[in-house]
């Protein structure tokens, strides 16, 4: 009897260790005392984002921000249940910087320079990066460690986020504002709470925690030559054992593999030329350097990868305030010619030299021979459908109400020229005071119900000020 609990421990002792990782004993967390509430984060995220997109020049490439995007997804659902805020909203875009860096900001958006991709080996050591910084905003560390400053007000300093991505006085001296540096620039406490975290972020999301700490000694290997990121993340002492043991504690998801897809999108970037630095981008004062594409959108077609609908809205005024009118908060707004265009990332591009949506809503106001509505509203049909053998009528009008006016609402189909797909075309119009007709129309591939919801909640927000 002995021998045979001796043999079954000991085949035990064994089984525990081969394991890669086994899950036994993952170090607990805490959240940090923190004075500010949950909307607290996402409002200032908001606005510094707002500061960092109108400083940084994001690259215009929706292939390599869908890429990064959906790696960002599979970390979001990687975040253990206890750090998950269904306030945050988790978005990810690249910055065209050289620089080898990456930040987030309070309640979800995050940046990831082009250096960081090209100078990753493997898809898990990039994924690695990007689970620390979603530890940083899950663990809410940028309003918890403005706490303990609290001479500070909360938003009074979003003014310096370009500044202190850029490292020293930023673009129009933005760098004066203290509070940045809160958002930003951790304590190695908190440098250390994000390693364990976001070890244990990648092990859920299927990506092997070793990654993550491979890919800090590489940066410590660049050195002065590495950018930003390691002056804006002090390095714990031992950081690279301190990964490494809390990867033996876990077991890592199966799913994800480093894939032939991130190879694919580094030799996409290499062939690209070289990006400028932080500090040519800086001197040049410039958010799209001369000689990259400065149009409103990119030169290739749409992407095809495009996120569902936010469920948080934010407010827009076009028309020089004449209409106000809200959209899902992680879409753009996109001036083309007359017209004015709200479109989620990856559904906005050139075709044969012509600018094609596939999603989204847009607006503008028409010259018309006619005050009858119908008459005005056909007009405006026959004129879209020039050159467009496509577009058809499906049914008759129907009428409606926008902004407490008469207004007509017509249902067209479509096949788009640079995807092929079918899609369903939605104009409403009204006719504004002069006789003008205010119109808008919405777009979106034939099998995809999710954005009817947005597009009625979109039509119900406009209010027209004539």
């Amino acid at each position: 009897m002995f021998k045979r609990q001796a043999l079954i421990a000991w085949i035990a002792l064994v089984a525990i260790s081969v394991m890669p990782f086994s899950a036994l004993a993952q170090t607990q967390i805490k959240y940090h005392s923190n004075k500010y509430s949950i909307q607290d984060d996402v409002k200032l995220g908001r606005q510094a984002a707002q500061e960092v997109e109108s400083q940084l020049p994001l690259l215009r490439d929706e292939t390599v921000r869908g890429y990064v995007e959906n790696v960002g997804r599979r970390l979001v659902a990687g975040i253990p249940s206890q750090f998950q805020h269904s306030e945050f909203d988790y978005y990810f875009k690249v910055v065209n910087a050289r620089d080898i860096n990456a930040f987030a900001l309070p309640g979800g958006p995050m940046y990831v320079n082009r250096g960081m991709i090209e100078a990753a080996r493997t898809e898990g050591e990039m994924a690695g990066v990007m689970a620390h910084e979603i530890a940083h905003v899950a663990l809410r560390h940028g309003t918890a460690q403005a706490t303990k400053g609290q001479k500070y007000g909360l938003l009074a300093g979003i003014a310096g986020i370009a500044g202190t991505i850029f490292g020293g006085p930023g673009v129009g001296q933005l760098a004066q504002a203290p509070f940045a540096v809160y958002l930003l620039k951790f304590s190695r406490e908190y440098e250390t709470e994000a390693d364990i975290l976001g070890a244990q972020i990648m092990a859920q999301a299927g990506y092997d925690p070793r990654d993550l700490a491979q890919m800090f000694r590489i940066l410590e290997q660049q050195g002065a030559s590495g950018g930003g990121f390691l002056s804006s993340h002090p390095s714990p002492s031992n950081r690279y054992e301190r990964i490494n043991r809390e990867a033996q504690m876990l077991r890592v998801n199966a799913g994800v593999r480093d894939s032939r897809e991130f190879a694919r999108i580094q030799e996409r970037l290499r062939g690209q030329g070289a990006a400028p630095t932080m500090a040519e981008i800086q001197r040049s004062g410039q958010r799209y350097p001369t000689g990259e594409n400065t149009g409103n959108y990119p030169n290739n077609p749409p992407s095809g990868r495009v996120a569902y609908p936010s469920s948080r809205y934010q407010n827009y005024d076009i028309f020089n305030g004449g209409v106000q009118v809200s959209v899902p908060n992680n879409w753009r707004q996109i001036n083309d010619q007359s017209t004015v265009w709200f479109v989620p990332e990856g559904a906005y591009g050139q075709y044969n030299g012509q600018a094609v949506f596939t999603h989204g809503a847009s607006f503008g106001v028409a010259q018309t021979n006619n005050r009858n509505l119908q008459r005005a509203t056909e007009e405006l049909i026959n004129s879209l459908a020039q050159g467009n053998n496509n577009l058809r009528m499906s049914g008759g009008y129907q009428r409606t109400n926008l902004s407490g006016r008469n207004a007509l609402f017509a249902t067209l189909s479509n096949v788009n020229e640079a995807t092929g797909r079918p899609e369903v075309v939605r104009v409403i119009t009204t006719q504004l005071r002069d006789g003008q007709l205010f119109y808008m129309i919405a777009v979106a591939p034939q099998n995809e119900r999710t954005f009817e919801n947005a597009f009625n909640t979109i039509m119900r927000s406009v209010r027209i000020n004539d």
